[in-house]
């Protein structure tokens, strides 16, 4: 479900058992997942990743905290959209994973080739974030010319 500090920026796509919204914090574009993800709602996702990426873009934070269920249909969506990201020159990463949902990527190996977090606040405050707290954020460091 939504979360408060979302700000709608593509909208709300409900399935019966799939939310799915988009929100962006800083240079973070975040796509919130809740209920199921499997080949029945899983078009509701594949659009979300989908969208144009606004200027200023680094990363797709996918927040899956809400996401009870995910098969291998929602699986191979999503190491196609970090692929997709990956050549655009951005990164797609993951946070919060459920229980059943980590064990999922464990098993498969996807925890090995995709970023994840604990939690979306952790995932805002990684180096590279983009949102003011990581260490990627600060300014380049001065060339001689300009000390």
């Amino acid at each position: 479900m939504p979360r408060p500090a979302d700000e709608p920026v593509g909208g709300e796509e409900v399935h019966a058992r799939l939310l799915v919204s988009v929100g962006r914090a800083g240079s973070v574009r975040i796509v919130t997942v809740g209920g199921e993800l499997d080949h029945d709602t899983a078009s509701e996702l594949r659009a979300a990743l989908a969208l144009p990426v606004d200027d200023g873009i680094a990363r797709i934070l996918v927040d899956f905290g809400d996401l009870q269920f995910c098969d291998s249909t929602g699986l191979n969506l999503l190491l196609r959209a970090r692929l997709d990201a990956e050549a655009a020159g951005l990164s797609l990463e993951v946070a919060d994973l459920q229980p059943a949902v980590a064990r999922l990527f464990e098993i498969t190996g996807v925890d090995t080739v995709m970023r994840i977090h604990p939690d979306r606040g952790a995932a805002l405050k990684a180096p590279g974030s983009g949102t003011g707290s990581g260490d990627d954020d600060r300014p380049p460091p001065a060339t001689a010319g300009e000390a």
